[in-house]
């Protein structure tokens, strides 16, 4: 069983910066891909970004390329997510996620199997 835990979100105006951090426990981080997701109100949790479980190969969607920047620290068992340039539409409930042990990055949530609780980013215009 992997615990999850999100810190880091805040509230910043447009163009600013947030760093999220994700801490895991009690399973081999190293094993697993992982990925953040985005929840805004009245919507779909959002694929934003993952990180292959080997080779640090990342994927991001559209909307973050060259804004967000994913990384991990599988001694420290730590995911990261660089924010920079945020948008008002940014604003959401940011959740780091783990997918099962050596598979891919997939940007489908009902693959991943362990969840953070989240954390509050908001960008104000």
């Amino acid at each position: 069983q992997v615990q999850l835990v999100e810190s880091g979100g805040g509230s910043v105006q447009n163009g600013g910066s947030l760093s999220l951090s994700c801490a895991a426990s009690g399973g081999m981080f190293s094993k697993y891909s992982m990925a953040w997701f985005r929840q805004a109100p009245g919507k779909e949790r959002e694929f934003v970004v993952g990180i292959r479980w080997i080779g640090g190969r990342t994927t991001y969607t559209d909307s973050v390329k060259g804004r967000f920047t994913i990384s991990r620290d599988d001694v420290k068992s730590t995911l990261y997510l660089q924010m920079n340039n945020l948008k008002p539409e940014d604003t959401a409930v940011y959740y780091c996620a783990a997918a099962r042990e050596f598979e891919d990055v997939v940007t489908d949530h009902k693959e991943y199997l362990y969840w953070g609780q989240g954390t509050q980013v908001t960008v104000s215009s």
